[in-house]
């Protein structure tokens, strides 16, 4: 195998263009350290070597990533050449008439994409373990925790080191609780930032969002870059970018007020390791000479949780119905688990009045975490509430769908900050600057105004720069 150690997604595109590197050479490594590790970590799915190789013989575009490996969430990203499961029996092997144009704007990077990475049924749930893939998916840093979710697989594969930069997407927490499970670095953009279309009008009331992991802010704001803006009939857009990401993180931002909580938003103690990850980030930023004090923005957090466990128990409702009109039959004893089956007998008691009064509760909560950054310019807080939960806790064998979100020590316990900016449509990021004191990986979190994308990444650019992790690794990656 190749030691690839200290190369993100851009270094290896710079060698693949020096002609240091071939796209085979990285593609064929790739593929033994997932014939290796993948066993272990059970995070990559459907691979079609195939496919790959035609690609590169074919001619790769001359985008960013040229020849580098890459990886797609088995949930959404359609494409022609990548059948998915979309983390469901019922979904398993669903083929596609065309590709989806954020899988487009991927492709003309010049990634070598080869296979898909697990994610949860329906994508609930901040742990992947779907019965599709016969078993859980596993961290690299501790086999028998979780490595997040939904975008597990894509933490998992970045985090061990099978390539430097993944498809993830978030609708609450999905790509930013895979990062701070895993070590990674993972950003949530604004608001339809980027392309829906075409099988998509938008996602969960517009709360979801396609993102991306990776070991490196440059690596994600490139990639960010070339996916960014909408696809023809958008229902609605983002505020257009001033530069770009990548021109943002060419230079810190100006000096920022940053409102430090170290508590849940409604008050709660979290983790003694998860607290001291949010006292170690105001340090670093008040040393960088931001001006960092106590905060914790008012808002109806508990409002915005309930309606958005109703949005989304009605999108999984909606999704299984589709498949099930797709395959001209009823549900069937093994299609769905449990979660899924809970979901859809939830949605079944809310009507159409109470489905939009849910949105309407979101659009309202919106409103209310503008005006938390009439005072601030960024929030920071914990990712998580606690380390990495324990591979288990959050399976989806159990229908109690509410209870699994909202109940005591339920997923809104233990990732209370992330739905907060997915219901809002702001950015946010996790940022890995923390180890807990058994070694595991706790993530920051740092979130700005909608629109804000460009201030927030060039401050986690910036806290990269003060204080690295690129050579903070698991267990698994050597």
């Amino acid at each position: 195998m190749l030691d690839l150690k200290d190369h993100d997604a851009t270094s290896l595109a710079a060698l693949v263009a020096r002609g240091e590197l071939s796209a085979t050479e990285l593609l064929d490594d790739a593929l033994e350290k997932v014939d290796i590790l993948n066993p272990k970590l059970n995070a990559i799915v459907m691979i079609r070597e195939d496919i790959a190789r035609k690609a590169i013989a074919a001619g790769l575009p001359d985008g960013p990533f040229r020849g580098v490996p890459f990886l797609l969430k088995d949930l959404g990203a359609e494409a022609v050449d990548y059948p998915s499961n979309n983390g469901s029996h019922l979904f398993a092997n669903t083929c596609y008439p065309r590709d989806s144009a954020i899988f487009e704007r991927m492709q003309d990077t010049g990634v070598v994409t080869f296979a898909r990475t697990t994610s949860p049924e329906a994508g609930i749930g901040p742990a992947t373990e779907s019965a599709v893939y016969g078993g859980p998916t596993r961290n690299p840093w501790d086999l028998t925790r979780t490595s997040g979710g939904s975008s597990g697989g894509s933490g998992a594969a970045v985090a061990a080191g099978l390539v430097p930069l993944a498809h993830g997407s978030d609708g609450g927490g999905s790509v930013r609780i895979p990062a701070s499970s895993c070590g990674l670095f993972g950003f949530k953009a604004t608001r339809a930032r980027f392309p829906d279309g075409p099988f998509v009008g938008e996602g969960w009331a517009g709360m979801a969002i396609d993102g991306f992991l990776s070991r490196s802010v440059r690596d994600t704001a490139a990639m960010m870059d070339a996916c960014e803006g909408p696809d023809a009939g958008a229902p609605y857009v983002a505020p257009p970018l001033n530069q770009g990401y990548l021109a943002a993180i060419a230079h810190p931002p100006k000096r920022l007020r940053i409102g430090l909580c170290e508590t849940t938003f409604v008050g709660a103690p979290i983790h003694t390791d998860c607290r001291a990850a949010v006292t170690h980030a105001g340090k670093v930023l008040e040393d960088l000479g931001h001006h960092v004090a106590p905060m914790r923005p008012q808002a109806d957090h508990n409002g915005m949780m309930d309606a958005w466990t109703k949005i989304v128990a009605c999108g999984t409702a909606l999704t299984v119905r589709n498949g099930l009109a797709a395959k001209g039959r009823g549900l069937q004893q093994g299609d769905i688990e449990g979660i899924a089956k809970g979901a859809m007998t939830y949605a079944e008691t809310i009507s159409g009045a109470d489905y939009l009064a849910a949105v309407g509760t979101i659009h309202a909560y919106g409103r209310e975490m503008a005006a938390a950054f009439d005072t601030c310019d960024i929030i920071l807080s914990a990712t998580l509430a606690e380390p990495p939960a324990k591979v288990g806790r959050f399976a989806h064998n159990r229908e109690d769908y509410v209870t699994f979100r909202t109940g005591e020590g339920g997923v809104f316990d233990y990732s209370p900050f992330c739905a907060v900016f997915n219901a809002s449509g702001q950015p946010a990021a996790s940022v890995p600057l923390f180890q807990s004191a058994g070694g595991l990986p706790i993530g920051v979190h740092l979130a700005a105004a909608f629109g804000e994308d460009e201030t927030l990444i060039a401050l986690c650019s910036e806290l990269e720069a003060a204080d690295p992790w690129f050579d903070r690794r698991p267990p698994l990656f050597a």
